[in-house]
């Protein structure tokens, strides 16, 4: 290879890394949305009990609650230099709105011993923890699979990456670019006797650690 075109390469690579992937956090692929802008925590409410639960409320209770978990939010979840941080304390952060079916990006860090998880619908859960079963599984789930098909963490500390694709009842995971879960059933953990909810918030769960996440990117597919 010559001179120039080892600089034209390195040029390349300067601007939108091994994977053609934009190198600036935060910063949509094409296609995507951005639920995270790296600067605040637009886009995002507080949880407020479970959709049973919530479902049952009037709407002057629930717009009370909401309130109260806004508070809640704003004292525990931040955006520091483009991470979104929870400081251990308080409850899950939830998306603003509901998704049906979707591929989700999610960039993600714990530390040691940390445990957390991507609700999906509002349901949970897509698992994050340091486990010797690795991270992925569809966790709550009784009748169909639960645990990831293989372990495709990094360690504590190190940031590791979903690709979570939920189309009908059905969810697809891949963990640093490992395939986890293939098109397993996500049982709805709230009403067993039902179907996963059609649609319903992501929620980013908390087990009373540190966590951090960016690069929080969706899109939606269309009904199958």
């Amino acid at each position: 290879m010559n001179v120039r075109r080892c600089f034209a390469l390195a040029a390349c690579l300067a601007v939108v890394g091994c994977t053609g992937a934009p190198l600036t956090d935060n910063t949509p692929p094409t296609g995507f949305t951005s639920l995270f802008n790296g600067k605040d925590l637009t886009g995002w409410k507080g949880l407020v009990a479970n959709p049973p639960q919530r479902a049952a409320m009037t709407r002057s209770e629930l717009a009370d609650a909401q309130a109260r978990a806004d508070e809640d939010m704003r004292a525990h979840w931040h955006a520091i230099d483009g991470v979104l941080v929870f400081d251990g304390k308080g409850q899950n952060l939830c998306t603003s709105r509901d998704y049906g079916d979707f591929e989700l990006l999610v960039d993600w860090k714990i530390e040691p011993k940390g445990d957390s998880g991507i609700y999906l619908r509002g349901s949970p859960q897509v698992q994050i923890w340091e486990h010797a079963d690795g991270s992925g599984g569809v966790y709550n789930n009784q009748a169909n699979p639960s645990r990831p098909l293989v372990y495709a963490d990094n360690p504590p500390g190190e940031w590791n990456t979903f690709r979570i694709l939920m189309r009908g009842e059905r969810v697809t995971v891949h963990l640093n670019d490992v395939l986890v879960v293939d098109n397993v059933v996500m049982e709805n953990y709230w009403e067993r006797d039902k179907p996963i909810y059609p649609t319903g918030a992501i929620e980013l769960q908390n087990h009373g650690n540190s966590l951090y996440f960016k690069n929080i990117y969706i899109r939606g597919l269309d009904a199958r």
